[in-house]
């Protein structure tokens, strides 16, 4: 098995595998919350200045009016993605008057569910329907969940990659089908190894005390008052910390193939769900459904293959239709260090480790597999840097950091191919190098900083993150877009607007007409 691997890597290191590699397409979504200058959550509407959250293809809200997210297109080039993220914050920064957008994956000074306000989409079908979708999600999970957020790196292959690795492994079925076996291939190992990207990123090992002031926890109390936390923790984000999830809780979404991921996450959505029914259904507004999943995009993972839906089509249907095109992975925090939550260096260990997914052999996940991924992802979220916590890969106990550099060579040979690939004086393994550091010295580690800084400079959670997001905030304001991209910025919004007025002054069918359409297509 382990020479399966070489010759792999080796075929991806030919010229003609080296130019497909190349065509790697990366994009990024970054959520933020708008906070007052005092840092509560922000109760303004989503600003018109930026656009409509609609239609706008960079600037939208996610759960809340409330929560930003920045949606960048998908590059060739990693420093052109980051471009982009970077000159949407300055152009935000520009329309959001005094308010500030929050540094940390997990949220500011947090009242009850009621001051949470939910993201409004206008008057038409598609708008109605995502706005009683959130409300759904505030019935089912509480309002407080859904404003933690997080940074999802979109990763795919170009089809050159593919036709060149598909006869690297003999393969001769239809392209699309390899493609998406592949990318399937892919998630399964992401989920066995996805331990590595929450150690080595996770940035939310504390939070404010509002945030769980109304339920119960085994948090501990930080010398800073305000401030809870975890000592060892990672990814706070990532836990099931304020996640009260019942009806997923047994819901086990297959990683096997498109068609057996499709199927259930559409018998979830056609099975009732008795607690649901209680809530109220679409006719009075509370919810889409009383069902398992309102619709796909509420099961939620650390991985998600996807296809670019076309209008009023639904993500289902688009894999089934068309095949996997890319990757979204949703496991990574906010860095509160770094300008926009995320930098070029931590890319390259993402695309360097999406490509150990795809090269590693991965057989399907069994209930014994399934039940130790689970077990690992609780450790290593609330006491992944403790030098006792204990994962479990292929049946072996290991602690995280052992492991990691038991795989440590195979992810060198492809930080070598990668740069090799895109002549990059050695980036690749420059970012591979910084990431061995933190194996080596914990110290490094966002959640170990976050924490070292609290009690070096004797603040509470809420007072480095306001700190930081202040820096941001006067970062970000003074700086300028180039005219071209600033008349890009305010035409996109413009355009937006008159987008959602166009499609709200259209005549469209009753909405639960419309709603049952979408759900049978």
């Amino acid at each position: 098995m382990s020479d399966l691997f070489g010759k792999r890597i080796a075929g991806l290191s030919q010229s003609s595998g080296l130019t497909a590699i190349r065509g790697i397409r990366r994009g990024i979504e970054k959520e933020s919350l708008r906070v007052t200058p005092d840092g509560h959550l922000a109760q303004t509407p989503h600003p018109q200045a930026l656009g409509s959250a609609l239609t706008h293809p960079s600037i939208t809200t996610d759960y809340s009016e409330a929560l930003l997210e920045f949606i960048t297109p998908a590059f060739t080039r990693i420093e052109d993605t980051l471009a982009h993220l970077e000159k949407t914050h300055i152009f935000t920064h520009q329309n959001i008057d005094d308010e500030l957008l929050w540094v940390n994956s997990m949220p500011c000074i947090m009242g009850d569910d009621s001051s949470i306000p939910i993201a409004q989409y206008g008057s038409s079908n598609i708008g109605k329907m995502k706005t009683i979708y959130r409300r759904g999600l505030g019935h089912r999970y509480g309002r407080l969940m859904q404003t933690i957020s997080g940074i999802h790196y979109n990763f795919s292959f170009p089809e050159e990659f593919w036709q060149h690795y598909q006869s690297l492994e003999k393969d001769t079925q239809a392209l699309k089908d390899f493609t998406s076996e592949q990318y399937f291939h892919l998630i399964r190992n992401f989920q066995r190894f996805s331990p590595l990207l929450i150690y080595l990123f996770g940035a939310s090992p504390a939070v404010c005390a509002s945030f769980l002031s109304r339920q119960s926890h085994t948090l501990h109390q930080h010398p800073s008052s305000g401030t809870l936390y975890q000592p060892f923790a990672t990814s706070l984000r990532m836990s099931d910390l304020g996640y009260q999830n019942d009806s997923q809780s047994g819901l086990h979404i297959p990683y096997d193939s498109v068609q057996s991921y499709a199927t259930a996450l559409r018998l979830a959505m056609n099975t009732s769900y008795p607690a649901y029914k209680k809530i109220g259904a679409k006719a009075d507004l509370q919810q889409l459904s009383s069902h398992v999943l309102q619709i796909e995009n509420e099961y939620y993972g650390q991985i998600r293959p996807k296809r670019n839906a076309e209008s009023g089509e639904r993500p289902t249907t688009a894999l089934l239709k068309r095949g996997v095109e890319y990757i979204e992975m949703r496991c990574i925090d906010l860095n509160p260090f770094l300008d926009v939550g995320i930098n070029a260096e931590q890319m390259r260990f993402l695309d360097i480790f999406a490509v150990y997914c795809l090269l590693q052999p991965s057989p399907l996940i069994n209930t014994e597999e399934l039940r130790a991924i689970e077990a690992n992802n609780k450790v290593i979220v609330l006491n992944g840097r403790s030098p006792h916590g204990q994962l479990t890969f292929n049946g072996e106990q290991f602690q995280l950091s052992n492991w990691a550099k038991s795989i440590w060579p195979k992810l060198e040979e492809i930080a070598d191919t990668l740069d090799h690939a895109y002549s990059s004086q050695k980036q690749y393994q420059a970012a591979l190098k910084a990431q061995y550091d933190k194996l080596e010295e914990t110290e490094l580690l966002p959640s170990s900083q976050i924490l070292q800084q609290l009690s070096d400079n004797k603040i509470n959670f809420y007072e480095f993150a306001m700190d930081i997001a202040s820096q941001k905030a006067s970062a970000f304001r003074s700086r300028t877009l180039n005219p071209a991209d600033q008349a890009y910025y305010e035409k996109t919004a413009r355009a937006s607007l008159e987008q959602q007025k166009q499609l709200e002054s259209q005549s469209e069918i009753p909405f639960d007409a419309y709603l049952q359409n979408y759900l049978n297509t």
